[in-house]
């Protein structure tokens, strides 16, 4: 068996890690992990094959020769890896994790911390117990500051994660209705959300806190915290914004020092009012002055379907469907209300793992959708279509049902939103729109 320390001489000599002989680069390190479905030892010759270096495996069979370095565990081997990494970086690594926004807000902190930093942020949304460590594993030498996105579904995730990222100054976006299933509810939520603070509570770590948010406020001093810096729209944070315009982009008046700034961005919806404030509090934190902050919110182009503005042919889209829980989808509705359109549309389909609350849930947004002011709604999924005699409204259980529906009733100059869990895959109903 391979010791981590030795591993870790291996790294140093081939720093590229692979999870998939779909992607192997010559040269790098393939770690044969396993799942419900597949055991990655059977594939570790052919990432050989392929140009891998070594191959981590967990099955003495599939040690061959000297290229297959075995291990008790390839998670655990690729999790030690990444301490140890970790443990050579003397850099300021930023946490972030929460129940909306967690994406967004990292892209926009590492947006504005580029101005002025070389900075690594997680690639995509690799923010689970293999994604961080692949993260802080791609972090080279020349990196000055890391952006660290922690996701979780149930409680002890975080907690794990932050043993693995060890992060100097941390931030919890929101904590909401996500993952009800996995984290027993909502005070599950906030218990497994707050394992971040205690990590910075016990490493005396920096957290930038929403003073506007009266969960974190009770997380923040339930935790014990006290390297805290305020972000809100109230006098004495040490950001103070003011939400100027959202429609449809928003444009956001900020203050520090007594000095007053405007930034206008290409993000639509006002939910990410509170991303931006976060980002500008992090940016001012590391000592950036207000232009250099501005020009990283403005250049910024949110992608990945993450509150995207898109003009198709017949109507403009917000193309919010890279996942739903019943917090943003809430607020993805009462963002589409404020915006000014001849015709508005909803188009929302299923929020996953709610657990025995999803059906509760899913009857409290299409009761929200069909008061709002909206000209049509179709309501994709099984448990939004068991309302289909509640609420007015078009419902489908699939949507490729939709997808016969919109071929046959084109939508034309509407402002559409199409939000719902990623594993709708609402993106097929984009080229009908």
């Amino acid at each position: 068996m391979i010791t981590t320390e030795k591993l870790y001489q291996y790294y140093l000599q081939s720093p590229v890690i692979s999870t998939d002989t779909r992607n192997i680069s010559s040269g790098c390190i393939f770690f044969a992990l396993k799942g419900d479905l597949f055991n990655a030892n059977e594939f570790a010759a052919q990432a050989i094959e392929k140009g891998a270096a070594f191959a981590v495996v967990d099955e003495e069979k599939y040690a061959v020769n000297e290229q297959f370095l075995l291990v008790n565990d390839v998670l655990t081997a690729l999790q030690d890896l990444a301490r140890q990494h970790r443990k050579q970086l003397n850099i300021p690594v930023i946490g972030l994790t929460g129940s909306n926004g967690k994406t967004t807000s990292k892209e926009l902190v590492n947006a504005v911390l580029a101005e002025q930093y070389k900075t690594f942020a997680t690639f995509g949304n690799l923010n689970n117990h293999i994604g961080v460590p692949l993260s802080i594993l791609s972090i080279t030498d020349d990196v000055q500051i890391a952006v660290i996105e922690m996701g979780a579904n149930h409680q002890k995730e975080i907690e794990l994660l932050c043993t693995i990222a060890q992060p100097t100054h941390g931030i919890i976006t929101n904590v909401g209705m996500a993952h009800l299933d996995g984290f027993g509810g909502f005070e599950g939520v906030k218990k497994g959300k707050a394992e971040l603070y205690a990590y910075l509570k016990e490493t005396h770590g920096y957290t930038f806190i929403n003073r506007d948010n009266a969960y974190l406020l009770e997380m923040s001093t339930a935790a014990g915290l006290s390297k805290l810096i305020y972000y809100g729209t109230e006098n004495g944070n040490t950001i103070k914004g003011t939400l100027k315009s959202s429609d449809p982009f928003i444009e956001v008046e900020w203050t520090n020092h007594d000095v007053s700034s405007t930034v206008k961005t290409n993000l639509t919806g006002s939910y990410n009012f509170e991303n931006i404030l976060a980002a500008i509090c992090i940016g001012d934190f590391f000592d950036m002055s207000p232009e250099a902050i501005n020009n990283g919110l403005s250049n910024y182009q949110p992608k990945n379907n993450r509150s995207q503005l898109t003009k198709t042919e017949n109507n403009t889209v917000i193309c919010d469907f890279y996942n739903a829980n019943p917090s943003s989808m809430s607020a993805a509705l009462k963002n589409i209300a404020v915006l000014s359109a001849g015709k508005k549309m909803a188009i929302l389909g299923d929020m996953f793992e709610l657990g025995p609350e999803s059906l509760a849930q899913h009857d409290l947004i299409a009761k929200q959708a069909a008061e709002s002011d909206l000209n049509q709604i179709i309501f994709i999924g099984k448990d939004f279509y068991t309302f289909k005699n509640d609420v007015n409204g078009v419902f489908f259980e699939s949507p490729a049902e939709a997808e016969n529906y919109l071929q046959e009733n084109p939508v034309q100059n509407h402002l559409v939103l199409l939000k719902g869990s990623r594993g709708m895959k609402l993106e097929s109903l984009l080229q009908y729109l």
